[in-house]
């Protein structure tokens, strides 16, 4: 049996950020109201330690390579004796595109840092601008370049619906954070919290927040082209919590956006299935991998009955068959 792995976040909010986003509140987003100590990440892995077999330890939330470079060797230090047990196994930090270069990373390669996750945002510099982000694109592609040619590997994050942007923009975006092969990538539709300059924009009539369908429509074809070019995505969506619900003024939240795009994915393939067929049964049965059934269905059976009425159909239905993940068919059709 593989032993149990575990990710320590370290949340370290604002710190070193030279800017503030429009966008940003950090302190609802982690959860978190106090900067990361030398002490908290020691605390932190003495309790993983105890549940698990090794760890990973993870600096998010502010600019990590921005910190005064004696801030971070306190906070890579502290984790260093579990470094040397073994116990942990990779570091991995969250910073901005515009604050890496050779001697930060000489410094993170030496601390046993792995992974370094950019915020790049957007690829356009109009909105980049507009969102206060104070870096350009091309901050972006050169940070990659450095990253990729000191072994690092590398998370894009990507946010859609900033000021600005537009969905075409949005998969532009997608497509250009995909042509710098990264590991990896988050998105991150905008939320409007209170108490942020995007907040003020939205009572002045500046921006329009996008509705959670909104942003599904987004979404799915930016994960379709993701997937296409075999880049894992690791988060879609914010972490749900207590006090980003308390914040929220406006934006696509929900507690399981990244099913809901997923979901959307099955009806696109879906729908083009049918497209494809010529007369269809009035009763027509489709089949899915058993894993991806509840995908392929969507809330309240919305699928299906989405499908129901764009093929002027009687019923439709989604059963289990035995089709590798992500396949669908139509029951009675060769496959």
């Amino acid at each position: 049996m593989t032993p149990r792995r575990r990710i320590v976040p370290i949340f370290v909010p604002h710190m070193g950020c030279p800017h503030r986003c429009v966008f940003c509140d950090q302190r609802t987003i982690s959860g978190q109201t106090e900067a990361a100590r030398p002490e908290t990440v020691q605390e932190a892995l003495r309790s993983a330690q105890a549940v698990s077999a090794w760890a990973e330890l993870a600096f998010y939330g502010g600019s990590f390579t921005a910190i005064s470079p004696e801030v971070q060797t306190a906070l890579l230090e502290a984790a260093q004796p579990f470094r040397s047990t073994g116990f942990l196994a990779s570091i991995r930090v969250s910073t901005r595109p515009d604050c890496i270069d050779g001697n930060t990373l000489d410094r993170l390669s030496a601390y046993g840092v792995e992974t370094v996750e950019l915020g790049a945002q957007s690829m356009s510099d109009r909105v980049l601008t507009a969102s206060g982000r104070g870096h350009r694109a091309e901050d972006t592609v050169r940070a990659c370049r450095l990253l990729r040619e000191r072994g690092f590997r590398i998370v894009l994050q990507m946010m859609t619906g900033l000021p600005g942007s537009d969905p075409e923009e949005d998969l532009h975006t997608a497509q250009r954070l995909a042509d710098l092969g990264p590991d990896g990538v988050r998105i991150y539709p905008t939320l409007v919290l209170r108490g942020t300059a995007l907040a003020t924009m939205l009572e002045r009539g500046e921006y329009r927040a996008r509705t959670t369908e909104e942003a599904v429509e987004t979404c799915a074809p930016i994960v379709r082209l993701f997937r296409k070019r075999g880049i894992p995505i690791l988060r879609l969506g914010l972490h749900p919590s207590r006090e980003l619900e308390e914040k929220l003024l406006a934006g696509p939240y929900h507690p399981a956006l990244g099913e809901l795009v997923y979901s959307r994915l099955y009806r696109d393939e879906a729908e083009r299935l049918l497209e494809r067929q010529g007369s269809l049964p009035e009763v027509l049965t489709l089949l899915v991998d058993p894993g991806s059934l509840s995908k392929m269905t969507g809330r309240g059976k919305e699928n299906l009955l989405w499908l129901r009425d764009r093929f002027r159909l009687r019923q439709v239905r989604a059963e289990a068959g035995d089709l590798p993940a992500g396949t669908i068919a139509i029951k009675g059709k060769t496959v």
